[in-house]
């Protein structure tokens, strides 16, 4: 948004099935939208990305193409952005054109400077400068050897500490913090492409838990090449978390290995030293939260941290909001004000305000919303159990409520999954059913989880549960469980710490069957599970050790041995596999693979870098050498995300066809559609 409050920049497509997002602009004075920027009219092509942005999308999960970021300046009166790896430049103001900029080829991430002046953007692991009044372009820090970068996120910050960037300009605009990246003395694995073997395999480096991690650092750079290193212990705090340069500090955040603490760093511009500001710390790990740390306009530190089993928000040291109430980011802060998501029910995420005079629920739920607020306007987005889709509204102060048109297609058919809380330990379950269901038909049971760390299923929004809701269509009754590990209190989060395997198996399990005695329609003579990555690994973890319960499953991009996972998360709950080997072995499905029993169809995309092809080819092995019977899907060129719209439309045909062959289904009035 604009600092006055008056304009809304936002990314949206042209339709529900057009997945090139253009740059479009709301003035909320006229309450006119604008399309500002519409790819296919530049001509744009995106079939030959470079490569470091194709792994932004990937870790970003970004499936749609066009302008899927941009940056502006702090005005908002222009925007940089990149298409096919070329630099374009836009401004605001009425019948402005995008314009070109000539400058090395594989444009990554371009930021201007907060005053418009200038352009950053990363090329080839180069930092460039671009002046857009003269209309130049040089390089201002250029990498000294193969494997290092300037500019760019490392593999784990952008996998698993949501940190995409590794730039960021002063609020004058007259030198940027600058991340190096040093990837060489991480392993190389190489991801080959069965089905051409003609080409060579894409060499990456992989920080496989236990092995050795980027050497991350950073530098204060000025605009005439001036280097100032920052300096902190790096050997103890390798990770290096967040940086922040707003008006009262540059801050950084980082973490040592065992991310048992965080610590907030204030850095000194011109010498590079660093002052602690704050440490984090909890015995098992300590979560990094989006939007902290930050300043109020006054200067006071806003942090979230654990305390009496809650998520807090804490300002300058004291937690300000309740015991209970899950705070999961900040969002914006607009003088002393600080706006937050927050839940007192995990199934919804609402929007509360927290000043010193008080804390105040925005967006009472249920629901999941997040927004922004400037100079007393709010965006508010909306996902719900009554709308379609996410629902995006603009509110300025002492003015009327706009929204902002959707141009998604409706999905025909709204899911209305019955959310409940089951068993002594409060496990936050989905029933969905067939919306053609007579009561009192009994139903087999399909098992729909994600059911791992950060992530939740059961959420008061119609849009979370479109695809349970097809898969009941087909004629299941679809059950979503959310277990300990998820979102829900730090005891219930850190029951998984030193065990991925059993307490989340167990919360499927009693879950199900605390449901089952409520709804006698559940036939527990046939329940089937799927899931995909963790929920993969649940998946393929509940046939191999419930095939008491679970009587068939489909895996995709399964987890098989944490070994072959990254370090930060990893790490996080199993720690180092030197030094905590059995929480390694407790977790793995590779010694387990003689217990199979049940059918189970394995789904990897080979270009998966990831969750790599080798944890199912490693367990299909496994199985083989037991004597075990499964079926094994590759996806040739599929990366850990499956945005190929066919790819997509069948893979969920043929797990509904592999389901009912598994549980003896009769084909015919629930066929697929």
């Amino acid at each position: 948004m604009s600092p006055d409050g008056g304009r809304v920049v936002f990314l949206r497509s042209r339709g529900g099935t057009d997945p090139v997002t253009c740059l479009w602009t709301l003035d909320l004075g006229s309450g006119e939208e604008r399309l500002v920027v519409d790819p296919l009219e530049l001509g744009a092509d995106e079939t030959d990305l470079p490569p470091e942005e194709r792994a932004r999308r990937e870790r970003a999960r970004e499936q749609a193409g066009g302008v899927v970021a941009y940056a502006t300046d702090r005005p908002v009166t222009m925007a940089a952005f990149a298409l096919a790896g070329q630099l374009y430049v836009t401004e605001f103001a009425a019948g402005f054109s995008p314009r070109l900029v000539e400058t090395p080829p594989g444009v990554v991430d371009p930021r201007p400077d907060p005053h418009g002046r200038r352009i950053a953007f990363v090329c080839d692991g180069t930092l460039y400068i671009h002046e857009i009044g003269a209309r130049s372009t040089s390089a201002l820090v250029e990498p000294e050897h193969d494997g290092v970068t300037y500019g760019l996120a490392d593999f784990i910050a952008a996998e698993e500490m949501d940190r995409m960037r590794g730039y960021w300009w002063s609020p004058d605009g007259d030198a940027l913090l600058v991340a190096r990246v040093d990837d060489s003395p991480v392993q190389r694995w190489h991801i080959a492409d069965p089905a051409n073997p003609d080409r060579t395999p894409t060499v990456v480096g992989y920080p496989a838990a236990g092995t050795t991690n980027a050497l991350v650092t950073c530098e204060i750079v000025a605009l005439d090449g001036t280097r100032t290193p920052v300096r902190w212990d790096t050997e103890r705090d390798e990770y290096l978390v967040q940086a922040v340069w707003g008006a009262h500090a540059l801050m950084i955040v980082v973490q040592p290995r065992d991310q048992r603490a965080l610590r907030i760093l204030a850095v000194d511009p011109a010498t590079g030293a660093t002052t602690p500001l704050r440490e984090i710390t909890d015995d098992d790990w300590v979560d990094i939260v989006p939007g902290v740390p930050a300043h109020t306009a006054s200067g006071a530190l806003v942090t979230i941290e654990g305390s009496a089993d809650t998520h807090r928000l804490v300002v300058d040291g004291e937690p300000v909001t309740p015991p209970g109430m899950q705070v999961r980011g900040v969002v914006d802060i607009e003088g002393e004000t600080v706006l937050l998501r927050a839940s007192t029910d995990p199934a919804s995420v609402t929007l509360w305000a927290w000043s010193r005079d008080g804390l105040t629920e925005i967006t009472p739920g249920p629901g999941l919303f997040t927004g922004r607020r400037t100079a007393g306007t709010l965006v508010v987005t909306r996902q719900d159990l009554e709308s379609e889709g996410t629902v995006t509204t603009v509110r300025r102060a002492g003015g009327a409520e706009l929204t902002v048109t959707s141009l998604a297609d409706p999905p025909g058919l709204t899911p209305r999954p019955v959310l409940r809380r089951v068993t002594d330990r409060a496990l936050p379950t989905a029933l969905l059913l067939p919306s053609w269901h007579e009561p009192g038909t009994k139903l087999p049971v399909l098992m729909d989880p994600y059911g791992g760390p950060h992530a939740q299923r059961v959420v008061a929004s119609s849009a979370a549960h479109l695809a349970s809701q097809w898969f009941a269509e087909q004629g299941f009754a679809v059950v979503v469980v959310d277990g300990r590990g998820t979102p829900g209190g730090l005891a219930f989060e850190r029951a998984v710490h030193g065990d991925l395997a059993t307490p989340v198996l167990d919360d499927q399990v009693d879950a199900l069957h605390a449901l089952a005695a409520e709804h006698p329609e559940l036939d527990l003579g046939r329940v089937a599970i799927r899931g995909w990555s963790f929920g993969g690994y649940l998946a393929a973890l509940a046939v191999l050790r419930r095939p008491d319960v679970f009587h068939a499953a489909v895996a995709g991009a399964p987890v098989t041995d944490w070994r072959l996972y990254d370090t930060h998360y990893t790490e996080r709950y199993l720690g180092h596999p030197d030094q905590q080997p059995d929480a390694y072995t407790r977790s793995s499905l590779l010694d387990d693979a003689a217990k199979l029993t049940r059918p189970l169809l394995l789904v990897h995309g080979l270009a998966d870098d990831n969750v790599v092809a080798a944890h199912t080819l490693r367990l299909s092995s496994a199985l083989l050498a037991a004597g075990r019977p499964h079926t094994v899907l590759p996806l040739s060129g599929v990366t850990h995300m499956t945005p190929q719209e066919v790819v997509a439309e069948n893979l969920l045909l043929l797990q509904v066809r592999f389901l009912k062959d598994a549980l003896g289904m009769s084909t015919g009035a629930t066929e697929p559609t």
